[in-house]
C-alpha cells in the first residue's frame, strides 16, 4: 500500500502541475461561457457585420482637425471624426501607443446603414472640454476629461442611430506571456486573444483592451444590447443593437491596478483577473501591500509574506509531514504483508487496511494537506502574474523588474535544486525505480515551465520551497 500512497502524492502533485501550466499557457485564450447572454455563430449575423476587413467605411470628404484636452497632467487628443489618437496618462507604466500599435487604436462610427464616419464642426470649452456637431447626421457631442483621468462622451441626436466602436489593435505576447486580449464585461468578464476570430452578442456594460497590465476601456452609463466581432487582423468591432437619441459614457486608459480601479466604479476592478481564487487573492494582494509599506521592495515583501503564510498554514504542513514519516516507518511492514499475500489481493488489502489502522495512520494524510492548500498556492500566482505593482519594481542585483523573467534565469535554476534537495529530504515510501525517477524529473520539468514567467512568481516558489522544506524537517526530527 506505501506504493499506492506514494501514486495517490505524485497524482496530485502532478495536477498541480497541470493546473498551473493550463492557467498560465491556455486560459487566457478561452472566453469564459456566457450563460446569460447570446453566443451566435458568424453565420447566423447580419451581413453588415459578418466580415469587418470587408466592410466599407463611407468616409467624409473633409479636413480632420485634432484636438486637445486636459486635466492636470492628463491629456486626451481627438479628432473630429471621433478618431482617438493620443491618450496620455502619466500614472501609467507605458505609453497609450503598447495598447494597440495603431495610429488610430479608436473610433466612433454611425451605422446608417453602412459604417460611417462622423465629421464634427468642434470647439474648445477650456481646457478639458469639446462640444461639436455633425450637421449630416444631426448629431451633438460632448467631450470631457474628469478627475480621473476618464473621458466623458455624450453623442444626442432627434433620430435614433447605431453605433459602431472600433478598436484597430493586433495580436501580440510578450516574453512574461502577457497577451493582448479583449474584454466585455456584462455580469462577468469574458475575454479572448486579439487574433481570434470570435463573434457574440451580449448586454455589455463596458469592453476594451487589456494588455500588459493595463486596459483601455469603453464603459457605458448603463448595459446596452451589443454586437461584437473580432477578426485575425486583431480589429475588433463592438456595434449596438438598438438605435439610440442618447449615447453616454466614458474612455478610460489607466494601469490595472485594484485599488484605483475599485474607486472607480463600474466593476473596474474586474479587468484584473484573479482566476477562481479571487476571494483569496485580494486578502495576498492586501499583505503584499503591507509589508511594501514598511519595507519598500517588492521582492522582500513577497519574502516574508509567503514565509508568513507558510507559517499560517503550518498545521496543516505538520499532519502531512508526520503522516509521510509514519507511512515511512509502517514501509517494512507493508513489504512483508505484500509479500505474504502476493497471490491474495483481497487480504492483503484487508491486512493492510487493518495495520493502518492500529497504527494511527492515514494512506491520503500527505495529500489532503496539499489540496486544501491549492487555493492559496493558485492565488499568490495569480496575483503575482496580475499585479501592477511588480512592474518595474526591482530586487536586488540582477533582478531589475520583478514583472519580468529572470534575464539569467538564476531564480528557476535555485528552485529547481531547491526542490530536487526537497525530494531528497523527504521520506520515501516506494522502492519502484520508476516512480522514483519520475519524482526526481518534476523538478527539471517545473523550472522548465517556470524559466519565462515573472521572476516575482519564481521568487515565491524558491522561497516557498526552501522555508517549507525547513519546516519538513523540524517535524522530521521533533518526531523521531
Amino acid at each position: 500500500m506505501g506504493a499506492e500512497q506514494k501514486r495517490a502524492f505524485l497524482a496530485v502533485v502532478l495536477s498541480g502541475i497541470v493546473l498551473f501550466t493550463w492557467q498560465f499557457y491556455f486560459a487566457p485564450k478561452a472566453v469564459k461561457p456566457i450563460a446569460k447572454d447570446i453566443v451566435k455563430k458568424e453565420a447566423q449575423l447580419p451581413t453588415k457585420t459578418t466580415n469587418v476587413e470587408s466592410t466599407q467605411v463611407v468616409e467624409q470628404k473633409q479636413d480632420f482637425q485634432n484636438f486637445l484636452v486636459r486635466k492636470g497632467n492628463l491629456e486626451f487628443v481627438t479628432n473630429n471624426a471621433l478618431q482617438t489618437i493620443n491618450y496620455n496618462n502619466p500614472e501609467t507604466k507605458f505609453s497609450f501607443e503598447s495598447i494597440g500599435g495603431n495610429k488610430v487604436p479608436f473610433e466612433i462610427l454611425v451605422l446608417n446603414p453602412n459604417p460611417t464616419q462622423l465629421f464634427f464642426n468642434m470647439k474648445k470649452v477650456g481646457e478639458s472640454e469639446i462640444v461639436g456637431k455633425d450637421n449630416q447626421h444631426n448629431i451633438t457631442i460632448n467631450i470631457k476629461m474628469d478627475d480621473n483621468g476618464k473621458v466623458l462622451y455624450s453623442l444626442n441626436s432627434e433620430r435614433p442611430y447605431l453605433y459602431r466602436f472600433k478598436f484597430n489593435s493586433k495580436k501580440d505576447r510578450l516574453e512574461n506571456n502577457q497577451i493582448r486580449q479583449f474584454m466585455t464585461f456584462s455580469d462577468e468578464v469574458d475575454r479572448f486573444e486579439l487574433g481570434d476570430k470570435e463573434v457574440g452578442e451580449k448586454t455589455l456594460k463596458w469592453f476594451g483592451i487589456d494588455f500588459n497590465h493595463h486596459i483601455f476601456n469603453f464603459v457605458h452609463s448603463s448595459k446596452i444590447v451589443s454586437r461584437f466581432q473580432s477578426e485575425e487582423s486583431g480589429t475588433v468591432v463592438v456595434d449596438t443593437v438598438n438605435p439610440m437619441n442618447f449615447l453616454n459614457g466614458y474612455l478610460i486608459f489607466t494601469e490595472k491596478n485594484y485599488d484605483k480601479l475599485v474607486g472607480m466604479g463600474d466593476n473596474l476592478h474586474l479587468a484584473v483577473d484573479f482566476g477562481i481564487f479571487g476571494i483569496v487573492a485580494v486578502p495576498i494582494l492586501r499583505g503584499l501591500q503591507f509589508f511594501y509599506k514598511y519595507l519598500p521592495n517588492y521582492g522582500i515583501a513577497i519574502i516574508l509574506l509567503t514565509i508568513l503564510i507558510r507559517m499560517i498554514t503550518f498545521p496543516l504542513q505538520y499532519k502531512s509531514f508526520k503522516s509521510m514519516k509514519k507511512m515511512q516507518t509502517l514501509q517494512p511492514e507493508l513489504t512483508k504483508l505484500k509479500e505474504k499475500h502476493k497471490d491474495n489481493p483481497q487480504r492483503m488489502q484487508k491486512e493492510t487496511m487493518e495495520l493502518f489502522k492500529r497504527a494511527g495512520a492515514n494512506p491520503l494524510g500527505g495529500c489532503l494537506p496539499l489540496l486544501l492548500q491549492m487555493p492559496i498556492f493558485f492565488a499568490f500566482y495569480k496575483v503575482l502574474y496580475e499585479a501592477v505593482e511588480l512592474v518595474g519594481a526591482p530586487f536586488y542585483i540582477w533582478i531589475h523588474d520583478l514583472s519580468q523573467k529572470d534575464p539569467y534565469y538564476i531564480l528557476p535554476v535555485l528552485m529547481a535544486i531547491s526542490m530536487v534537495v526537497q525530494q531528497k529530504v523527504t521520506p520515501t515510501t516506494t522502492t519502484d525505480p520508476a516512480q522514483k525517477k519520475i519524482m526526481m524529473i518534476m523538478p527539471i520539468v517545473f523550472g522548465f515551465i517556470m524559466k519565462d514567467l515573472p521572476s516575482g512568481l519564481v521568487l515565491y516558489i524558491f522561497v516557498s520551497t526552501v522555508f517549507g522544506m525547513l519546516q519538513q524537517m523540524f517535524v522530521y526530527k521533533v518526531s523521531d
